[in-house]
């Protein structure tokens, strides 16, 4: 199966030592459908000879059967693994394939072309040192090339090989070639490409691919493969500072004390000065430990265990790096966001945030303007759909470090994952802080949210009553406030009519409005809580994570979740305000219950049924459960 090397047949451990040493290049292919990605793969795995003789039969039984070349092999099936993908001819999922040569171990991943599969594309490039975009020389630069040389491009790929192919079709007509290659050229320049190689090519016949074709004489380049084999990717982290983001702290006994993690950056060595962030403290390296033995220095690439000469704290998700040159820290970014979700992206929903070996809370603002991949205009955008790509302004909920993601891709490339259903539904890119996270600092007083609360004689709360239109939560929620005044407690109630006649009558109710009239009220509630207030809340708040959001606020104990249970056809039977019959009639939208979802709640703490019991039996079971607890 393997390439041929005489160490093989000479001395086999020589030859897996040498393998084992070997250098190793992540890289995709991309660009439009049927430009002869899959076939590329398939001829680069054929030509290495890293195919089983199980494996090319079955490929030449599947070439007669569901092939593309008149029953002569078919190379793209190797990597078209999907039923899908072979009955259509197009790729589909991203498939991973590796293969080598004696100088050089290779990863490939195949993305797709379509544009409806850009999220795909983008997590086969997440991890790729060089990009080889495939363009037919029958059809020129296409919408599709230019959008994955954008994508290419945003995703900090510096190594971009412009491929040609199918050559063969076009006589190897030098002017075809020369053509394309002026058109690309002044397209890279507008997306930032500065550098790429071009080569002509014919991937179904072989034609420069592992070796030099004598049907382009005018062609002075390196075949394909020669070229990846001389690409350089290790130096370029090695020659940025030091980072590492700590994924374990190693303490097997009361004797040692270490830092795991993979070195993202740069080069490290026993007697550096380094940084830990965001704490800041500074210490100096005293031992670079792997399961070897100790090392002289670790560089980019490498995983090891660092110990220090001082105890400073450091945790997982911190981020080690030379003191001298260290990385930002910040809790607000402008960043550019790939939404990769079937559920749209609104702006205020809380995610979760995983850059490095931290995971933080996380929000995104309103973007700033999404980005049309085929044409390069930015549009104006409340949110973003499946696939789309937008610039938006991103906060978290503890400061982290960071490099800008063109200088550091482990320090500035993040994921966001859905706090309930744990989806990523999105990748990013950190471009920058912005200057409020370095200029508003928490200023400190005196009096504290304990010497609030004692004041009153009680606890501050939240009392957080959600529901459907007309399920009753407003006249509940005033019945539980006047029997609480009435026990002598300090108590304010929020209505959700109420505050949108001030606070929130800039909002209207899609759902990106709802969201932030959430936020809002959860912000508000918290100061009063603060205050050492009892705060009730009624409002309909129809999504579990902006629930979730406003108890995570809080302090354990101080967000009470009162679900009043209502069946819609009896709020809707009641329709008290007449909302109802405006939502069925089409003449307001995005209603609750009949065109825009309520999702109730899974774990509340009381649950009233507003079918079984009166309005003041319901307030009674509120008060009497704050009472116990």
């Amino acid at each position: 199966m393997a390439h041929q090397s005489a160490l093989i047949a000479e001395d086999i451990e020589a030859y897996l030592k040498a393998h084992e040493h070997k250098s190793l290049l992540r890289f995709l292919t991309c660009g439009s459908v049927d430009d002869g990605k899959s076939t590329l793969i398939g001829r680069l795995l054929y030509d290495s000879k890293m195919i089983f003789e199980d494996q090319m039969a079955a490929l030449e039984a599947d070439s007669k059967k569901v092939g593309t070349q008149g029953g002569d092999i078919d190379f793209a099936l190797l990597v078209d693994g999907l039923a899908a993908e072979r009955e259509q001819g197009i790729t589909i999922d991203v498939a991973y394939r590796f293969f080598s040569t004696d100088k050089r171990k290779f990863i490939v991943a195949d993305t797709p072309g379509h544009e409806q599969y850009t999220r795909n594309m983008v997590t086969g490039a997440s991890t790729a040192d060089a990009a080889i975009i495939l363009i037919d020389a029958r059809k020129g630069v296409l919408t599709q090339t230019r959008r994955h040389s954008y994508l290419v491009n945003l995703l900090g790929i510096r190594h971009v090989v412009v491929a040609v192919n199918k050559m063969d079709l076009v006589g190897w007509n030098q002017e075809v070639f020369d053509t394309i290659l002026a058109e690309y050229h002044d397209f890279a320049a507008q997306v930032g490409i500065k550098a790429f190689t071009a080569i002509p090519m014919s991937a179904l016949k072989g034609d420069n691919i592992t070796e030099k074709s004598d049907k382009a004489p005018w062609y002075a380049g390196p075949p394909l493969m020669a070229h990846l084999e001389a690409l350089e990717v290790e130096d370029d982290l090695r020659e940025k500072p030091f980072r590492m983001p700590v994924q374990w702290v190693n303490r097997p006994n009361l004797d040692f004390r270490g830092f795991s993690g993979l070195v993202a950056s740069g080069v490290i060595a026993p007697g550096d000065k380094v940084k830990a962030l965001p704490s800041g403290r500074e210490s100096t390296v005293e031992r670079i430990v792997t399961m070897t033995g100790d090392l002289p220095r670790a560089v980019a690439g490498q995983s090891v265990t660092i110990t220090l000469k001082d105890e400073i704290d450091i945790s997982r998700g911190d981020v080690l790096s030379v003191a001298g040159q260290p990385p930002e820290v910040a809790d607000q970014f402008e960043s550019t966001i790939v939404w990769m979700d079937d559920e749209a992206m609104l702006p205020g929903r809380p995610y979760l945030m995983k850059i490095g070996a931290r995971m933080v809370g996380a929000s995104i603002t309103e973007p700033k303007y999404k980005v049309n991949v085929n044409t390069l205009e930015q549009l104006a955008a409340k949110r973003l759909e499946l696939n789309e790509i937008g610039v938006c302004n991103l906060s978290v909920d503890a400061p982290i470090a960071f490099d800008a993601y063109a200088d550091n891709h482990t320090l500035g490339g993040f994921i966001l994952i859905d706090r309930i259903t744990n989806r990523t539904v999105s990748a990013g890119m950190l471009h920058f802080a912005l200057r409020r996270s370095q200029n508003i600092h928490w200023q400190a007083t005196d009096v504290s949210k304990a010497s609030r609360a004692a004041q009153k004689g009680q606890k501050g709360r939240v009392v957080w009553l959600t529901g459907l239109s007309g399920a009753g939560k407003s006249t509940i929620a005033n019945l539980v406030e006047k029997r609480m005044q009435a026990d002598g407690r300090h108590t304010y109630l929020l209505d959700g009519d109420n505050v949108r006649h001030g606070l929130n009558k800039d909002l209207g109710f899609t759902e990106e409005d709802r969201v932030e009239n959430i936020r809002r009220v959860a912000e508000v509630a918290k100061l009063m809580v603060d205050a050492g207030l009892i705060t009730l809340v009624s409002f309909i708040s129809p999504f579990r994570a902006e629930r979730r959001m406003a108890r995570e606020l809080m302090e354990d104990g101080e967000f009470v979740e009162v679900y009043v249970s209502t069946p819609l056809a009896v709020a809707e039977q009641r329709d008290v305000k007449g909302l109802y019959a405006k939502a069925r009639s089409g003449q307001l939208k995005n209603f609750t219950g009949i065109d825009s979802p309520y999702e109730a709640p899974e774990n509340a703490e009381i649950v009233v049924d507003t079918t079984a019991m009166s309005p003041e039996e319901a307030a009674e079971t509120i008060v009497a459960w704050l009472r116990d607890n």
